[in-house]
């Protein structure tokens, strides 16, 4: 069997800020497709702590790619809620994002994953901040994040409530009090990869 590629573009959720690099959703959502018997490479990974949506379009630019890959996920947008932006600029930028993902994966829609945003609200970092405006904020972005993958027929998965039990579960919660744990990357994957396993097959 020919190797399958994966590009991963996002944030500090995708590129697994505070973890082991095997920690990461993308590597562990590889290593469960190999598994069960497809042979994805190790991931190529787009993705920068602090990114925001305008910042991963400049990413994917600075990264000159020409190629196609069999799998790709998004998951970008919670730096725009922390620093405030207007969901509606979120929105445009969102929208082009995932039209250059459908190109990166050979016009395939699919052959993408886009994930929800994290709650950090939840998470001690946010102790004394609004966390109800949080949540209301995540769930508004996350809703237009997924209106956009469904009007251009994209899978998508909503990994928010996961992160949410980091209320009742600290083992969730990596070492500086804001980032998902490895355990909890682990759930992602777990959800994820039937998801990326039926669009091969």
């Amino acid at each position: 069997m020919a190797p399958i590629t994966y590009l991963a573009l996002g944030d500090s959720y995708t590129v697994g800020e505070q973890v082991a690099y095997s920690e990461c959703f993308p590597v562990q959502t590889a290593a469960l497709l190999r598994q069960q018997g497809d042979p994805v490479e190790a991931p190529q990974i787009i993705a920068t702590t602090g990114w925001t949506t305008g910042e991963l379009a400049a990413g994917i630019e600075a990264a000159h790619i020409t190629q196609t890959y069999d799998i790709v996920t998004l998951l970008i947008g919670v730096n725009n809620q922390y620093r405030g932006y207007a969901l509606s600029a979120y929105e445009t930028e969102f929208t082009a994002l995932l039209q250059q993902a459908i190109a990166f994966a050979g016009n395939r829609p699919s052959h993408i994953v886009v994930l929800s945003i994290p709650d950090w609200g939840v998470t001690p970092f946010a102790a004394d901040r609004d966390r109800e405006k949080i949540a209301r904020e995540i769930d508004a972005f996350n809703a237009a994040n997924k209106a956009i993958a469904q009007r251009m027929q994209v899978p998508y998965l909503d990994i928010t409530g996961f992160t949410r039990e980091a209320v009742h579960d600290k083992e969730l919660v990596a070492g500086d009090g804001l980032h998902p744990s490895g355990k909890d990357y682990g759930r992602w994957a777990a959800a994820l990869a039937p998801l990326l396993q039926h669009a091969l097959h």
